[in-house]
C-alpha cells in the first residue's frame, strides 16, 4: 500500500531536494518513520516543528487534519494523500 506525502519547499532541501514521496505504511506513524528514515535531517525538522511547544507544522490526511485522525495511529489507504503544511503567520 503506497500513499503520497508531500512536504513544503522549506523542508524539501531536507528530504532529497524532493516535495513529493511516495511511502508505504499502514498508519501515518509508519508512513512518516520510513520518510524520515531515508532522510534523518527531515526526521529531525519534523519533530522539532511539531513539537507541543512550537506546532509550526500541520499534517493532513486527504485533508483532515491528521490529529482528529488518531494522529500517528491514522489509519492509511492506498492512494491516500499525506500533506505537511507549515504555518503561517502574518500581522
Amino acid at each position: 500500500m503506497a500513499v503520497t506525502v508531500t512536504v513544503p519547499t522549506l523542508l524539501a532541501r531536507h528530504a532529497g531536494g524532493q516535495r513529493s514521496h511516495l511511502v508505504a505504511g499502514g498508519t501515518l506513524g509508519e508512513v512518516l518513520g520510513l520518510l524520515t528514515r531515508d532522510y534523518p535531517e527531515l526526521g529531525r525538522r519534523l519533530a522539532e516543528a511539531t513539537a507541543p511547544d512550537n506546532a509550526f507544522v500541520t499534517i493532513y490526511v486527504n485533508d483532515e487534519d491528521a490529529r482528529f485522525l488518531g494522529g500517528l495511529d491514522a489509519t492509511l489507504k492506498d492512494g491516500d494523500d499525506v500533506s505537511v503544511i507549515s504555518a503561517i503567520a502574518g500581522g
